[in-house]
């Protein structure tokens, strides 16, 4: 597929490292090209390790926020909202998301937002909110899976794969996108030797969604 025509993104995450993992290439593309990239983080992804006797959710919230921002230099963007709502529970604040996305959607731009099917609450939760805004305001959207990739295959009846558009990469996204993913050691590393601060994405899994097409539903 040709990069899409696009003037803007604001490409919007459920938790810190979805936009690394589902677009970090296409966005570092982006503002090579000098396109605006903004990053919306719905959540601080402080639920990540429920239980962990060395990091409070406040802790890893703003851990996570310090991420974020490295992450996002990586990837050249420097425009990152942080809305704040609670990590497990978007599903419960979907009508005030939409709210609190609105005055970030600027006329013209293209909206990313996940798969309205990914397969994870907080994914869907924010992909109707993100849309329902966007569309409100006739913007595009590109929905980008990220754990669609853990549980479907190509034969999968439930997913509509002709909307499914392959994004062109190159080496040198790939590798700014591998750097952006590695800032977040809270995600990739554990926190310390006790079971409840293990890593949330293992070597292997990272190396999956690392190494997997960037891929949009239009």
């Amino acid at each position: 597929m040709a990069e899409p025509d696009i003037d803007a993104l604001v490409l919007i995450a459920p938790h810190p490292d979805d936009e690394v993992l589902g677009l970090g290439a296409f966005t570092a593309a982006l503002t090579d090209r000098g396109v605006p990239v903004t990053i919306i983080a719905v959540t601080d992804g402080d639920a990540s390790h429920p239980g962990s006797p060395t990091h409070t959710p406040a802790a890893l919230a703003e851990l996570r926020r310090r991420e974020s921002a490295t992450a996002a230099a990586v990837l050249g963007v420097t425009d990152i909202v942080h809305l704040g709502l609670p990590d497990g529970a978007v599903t419960d604040h979907e009508d005030r998301l939409s709210e609190l996305l609105a005055p970030h959607l600027p006329a013209g731009a293209t909206v990313a937002v996940p798969f309205h099917a990914d397969g994870h609450p907080d994914h869907e939760a924010t992909a109707r909110a993100g849309a329902a805004a966007a569309r409100a305001r006739g913007l595009l959207v590109l929905q980008y899976p990220i754990w669609l990739w853990h549980w479907s295959h190509p034969d999968d009846p439930d997913i509509d794969w002709t909307r499914a558009r392959r994004l062109p990469a190159t080496p040198g996204g790939a590798e700014r996108k591998r750097r952006a993913a590695l800032a977040f050691t809270s995600q990739i590393a554990p926190l310390s030797p006790h079971p409840a601060d293990r890593a949330v994405l293992p070597a292997h899994i990272l190396a999956r969604l690392l190494d997997l097409p960037e891929v949009v539903f239009a």
